[in-house]
């Protein structure tokens, strides 16, 4: 990566060039004004580049990426040392280029403040702080993010937002994107995924320290209302000089972010940019229909066209009989729709050494699609399955709507000839369990330990994917089947909740129906062998197994050496009670772990496996209990155990104990490398 500092000293000469001849940065040291970006003397670093037709681009569509543009001169904040910061407002032009219309990679911030940005991190964080500065004071940072990915830790407040930070990604405010008609008043959307170029201004007013934010379609006026703001004296944020530019990054989804015009001015309005001289963004979808087609040939040819049509309706009448079943279902849940010889293709033509794992049903293949080159992992699912059909229209319904970091994201679809097949991120790192347990079907590659940190940052990301369906999605969804297998590690080993398979949706606020009982010994909520009813609470006793399982590096249900089941919450519970917890901790981190870390997540398992559903916490008080904004209800042992055998000893319960060791339900458990 480029180092800003460096490349504003190369920079200098240019800049002083480009003011004595009238370039496209022209202006004095209080402002300047790009009009298109050909031979501008920016700093960049990452992917940011200048296009041949002048736009900046600051993402190139490869994922995981950051790509940074920061104008080389520093600008004086202040009018005197120690002095309040002055006003100062801003003006530029972008462009979001997505790979599906539905879908895009994260965001640019336009940001005024330090520019050492070596240590920031691409996705969520958007090339600006990192997991270990956010909202620290010492950033010294404003900036505007428009942001195309909802990240609960950060609080947004939908995938299309823009929000005013300071020192933090956790906005001082933020919006859904769009902007207040002038006439009326009403608010109007505007998709930052769009395509199509938007106008943003920035103000601060330094004797009020208001900050305004507008937004507007392009060769549209500013308008009078702003759509965000905030007060905060950014005398206590800032420090003299400041530097001025962009940031931004893309995640696992591919993305072109551009900046096509900017301008920018100390204690006075940004100067105008020339839109007539901008650049044009990169074409996105089809080409419009010529009208020659339309209006020109029907006229001359009327009696030609009416052949033709009679042809193409006979032709069309004998595709339709062939053609790839669309159920009603499809038109309102399925996302993108895959062509089959692209999957084909992709995977090699299905062969065998792409092959990840097999599962109840099916098999997942690794593929690379031949056109953007997206690394996916595909799930062919057969008729023979005993739920394939099914398993098929869950998995549509539910992950194809959801949008959450800590989720697999389905991708899209394919059905062709009776074949169901299923087209998800594809995750390098495979499965967790195979790093808890090691491999014993096997396996070759034997997968490292996981530290403790990489433990605990997948407990809370498991948790934080739970809390967005249970609670923060549109409607309410329960996963059923919570388990190691079920979560899956991306390139940077952050934890993935996939395969819902077995999930089910209703309203917020809605009774859930009773079903039969689906999921893996060991993970089963007792109430549901009275009810039949999962509900959330259900999901968190399983989650509280999950918990147990990843800190301890056992699984919920072992056969001990007599013979007998062996339960990893009971044998948590006894160690409690000895006040020896730290025994159950996982031998294999060699006592590198944070104690009080530890002992949160064993004392928030055995809470969150009470048999009691009342006594159990939403995920909601989970991510509170693992933030540290709340501490865990006092419990004691004792309290915990006699609850738990109360209800063991229980006939139902043991009935109930006795089924379930026939129910094993979790699917795709084969995984080695993601689905």
């Amino acid at each position: 990566m480029v180092d800003l500092r460096r490349a504003r000293c190369l920079l200098a000469a240019g800049v002083l060039l480009a003011s004595l001849v009238g370039g496209v940065g022209a202006g004095d040291d209080e402002q300047f004004v790009y009009s298109g970006f050909t031979g501008a003397p920016l700093a960049m670093d990452g992917t940011a580049t200048i296009t041949p037709t002048g736009m900046l681009e600051l993402t190139n569509g490869t994922p995981q990426l950051k790509g940074h543009a920061v104008h080389p001169a520093p600008l004086r904040s202040r009018s005197s040392p120690g002095g309040p910061v002055r006003s100062f407002s801003a003006s530029f032009v972008f462009g979001i280029i997505p790979p599906y219309s539905d879908l895009s990679g994260h965001g640019i911030v336009f940001f005024v403040g330090k520019d050492n940005f070596s240590t920031a991190l691409p996705s969520q964080y958007l090339g600006f702080l990192n997991t270990a500065n956010n909202g620290n004071d010492s950033n010294h940072l404003f900036g505007v993010e428009l942001d195309t990915i909802q990240s609960t830790e950060f609080k947004d407040p939908n995938d299309n937002h823009v929000g005013i930070d300071i020192n933090s990604l956790t906005s001082a405010n933020a919006t859904t994107a769009g902007y207040y008609d002038d006439s009326s008043g009403a608010f109007h959307n505007l998709t930052l995924i769009s395509a199509k170029p938007m106008q943003v201004w920035v103000d601060y007013d330094g004797g009020t320290a208001g900050i305004s934010v507008f937004l507007a379609p392009l060769k549209m006026a500013k308008p009078s209302k702003p759509l965000v703001s905030a007060t905060h004296n950014l005398s206590d944020v800032l420090v003299d000089p400041v530097y001025v530019g962009f940031s931004s990054a893309t995640g696992t989804v591919r993305s072109f972010h551009y900046v096509l015009g900017w301008s920018f001015a100390m204690d006075g309005p940004a100067p105008a940019i020339n839109i007539a001289s901008l650049p044009k963004l990169p074409r996105f979808g089809p080409k419009p229909r010529s009208k020659v087609l339309d209006i020109v040939l029907p006229i001359a040819t009327a009696a030609l066209v009416l052949g033709v049509v009679a042809v193409v309706v006979a032709l069309v009448r004998r595709r339709l009989k062939y053609a790839e079943l669309r159920e009603d279902w499809e038109v309102e849940f399925g996302p993108h729709r895959f062509t089959y010889k692209d999957l084909f293709r992709a995977t090699e033509g299905f062969k065998s050494k792409m092959l990840l794992g097999i599962g109840g049903f099916g098999r997942v293949y690794k593929g690379v699609l031949p056109k953007s080159k997206l690394e996916v992992a595909v799930k062919r699912v057969s008729h023979e399955s005993r739920q394939g059909i099914k398993e098929f229209v869950a998995e549509v319904v539910s992950i194809g709507r959801l949008r959450h970091r800590n989720l697999v994201q389905l991708l899209g679809y394919c059905r062709r000839k009776g074949e169901l097949l299923l087209v998800y991120d594809y995750m390098p790192n495979g499965s967790l369990d195979k790093y808890l347990y090691g491999n014993n079907k096997g396996e070759e590659e034997e997968k490292a330990t996981l530290d403790w940190v990489q433990r605990f940052r997948i407990i809370k990301g498991v948790a934080s994917g739970l809390l967005y369906i249970h609670e923060d999605w549109e409607q309410v969804v329960i996963h059923r089947d919570i388990k190691a297998s079920n979560v899956l590690l991306d390139s940077e080993m952050n934890g993935r909740l996939g395969d819902f398979g077995l999930a089910r949706l209703y309203d917020h606020g809605a009774d859930p129906q009773t079903t039969h009982v689906v999921g893996t010994m060991g993970y089963l909520a007792p109430e549901l062998a009275r009810s039949g009813k999962a509900s959330p609470l259900t999901d968190v006793f399983a989650f509280g197994a999950f918990i147990l399982e990843v800190v301890c590096g056992r699984r919920p249900v072992e056969q001990s050496m007599s013979d007998s089941r062996l339960m990893l919450v009971d044998w948590v519970l006894e160690h409690w009670q000895k006040e020896s917890l730290a025994d159950v901790i996982d031998a294999r981190l060699q006592g590198n772990y944070d104690a009080d870390e530890a002992v949160l997540a064993l004392k928030l398992g055995l809470l969150c496996s009470h048999p009691l559903p009342g006594a159990r916490p939403s995920m909601r008080q989970v991510m509170q209990y693992l933030d540290g904004d709340m501490p865990l209800p006092e419990l004691t042992p004792s309290h915990l155990s006699f609850s738990m055998l109360a209800l063991m000893r229980s006939e139902g319960f043991d009935s109930f104990v006795m089924s379930s060791s026939a129910v094993s339900i979790g699917t795709m458990t084969g995984l080695s490398g993601g689905r």
